[in-house]
C-alpha cells in the first residue's frame, strides 16, 4: 500500500462512510474487473461493521459481486471528479475499456481479492452478505466490512480532517445532473449537551 494509506480498526470503518460521499464501487469475477460511481451507499453496523449500496440491475459491477460474493467501495476526491462521473455514466458492456479511458489504476490489499481504486481516500473491502428478496426487490446490497484503510493525509485518529488537508482531497457529494459539491469545512456543535 502506498505512504499514506493506513489501516483504519474495523469498529471505525463506519466513519469513513458517515458524511454521506459518493463511492466508487469496485468488483472483479473471471477475469473481469470493473469500477462503477454509487450515489446510495451507507453504513449499516457497527460490529461486525456492515453497510449498504444501491447496485442497479442493469450494471456490470453488480453482476461481478454477485459472481465473486466480494466488492469495495472506495471514497473518491475532488481530483478524482472526472474519473468518478466517466466510471458512474459509461457502461463495460459498450465500452470494454471503461477503465483505462477513465484513468483507473487499481491496486490489492493484501489478503482481500477485490481491487482497489488508487487516489481515493478511503477503501472497505467487503464480503457480501447474500439477501436476495432485498437485492432483486431493491438493488440493495449489504457488505459486511473485512478491511479498512484511509489516507492519513485526511482521516486521522478515527476522524476525517478534510479542513487541514489539500482542498483536492475533499470527498465529492453527488447531487445530480453532473454535478457534484465537495465537502466544506468543519462545524463543532461542542461535545456538551445540556
Amino acid at each position: 500500500m502506498n505512504e499514506p494509506i493506513r489501516p483504519v480498526p474495523l469498529e471505525k470503518a463506519y466513519r469513513l462512510l458517515n458524511h454521506g460521499p459518493t463511492v466508487l464501487v469496485s468488483a472483479r469475477h473471471a477475469g473481469v474487473t470493473d469500477v462503477m460511481a454509487a450515489a446510495w451507499c451507507c453504513a449499516l453496523d457497527f460490529s461486525p461493521p456492515k453497510l449498504t449500496v444501491v447496485l442497479d440491475r442493469m450494471t456490470a459491477t453488480r453482476g461481478l459481486v454477485e459472481a465473486s460474493g466480494v466488492f469495495a467501495i472506495q471514497v473518491p476526491v475532488v481530483a478524482q471528479t472526472r474519473l468518478t462521473r466517466a466510471v458512474g455514466t459509461t457502461s463495460l458492456a459498450t465500452l470494454p475499456d471503461k477503465l483505462a479511458q477513465a484513468g483507473v489504476t487499481l491496486f490489492e490489499a493484501e489478503g482481500h481479492p477485490v481491487p482497489l481504486v488508487e487516489g481515493c481516500s478511503a477503501w472497505l473491502a467487503c464480503r457480501l452478505l447474500p439477501e436476495p428478496h432485498i437485492q432483486d426487490a431493491y438493488d440493495l446490497f449489504i457488505g459486511e466490512v473485512t478491511g479498512a484503510w484511509a489516507d492519513a493525509r485526511v482521516f486521522a485518529e478515527g476522524h476525517w480532517r478534510f479542513e487541514a488537508a489539500d482542498p483536492a482531497l475533499r470527498s465529492l457529494h453527488y447531487v445530480a445532473g453532473g454535478h457534484f459539491y465537495a465537502i466544506g469545512e468543519a462545524i463543532d456543535a461542542g461535545g456538551d449537551m445540556p
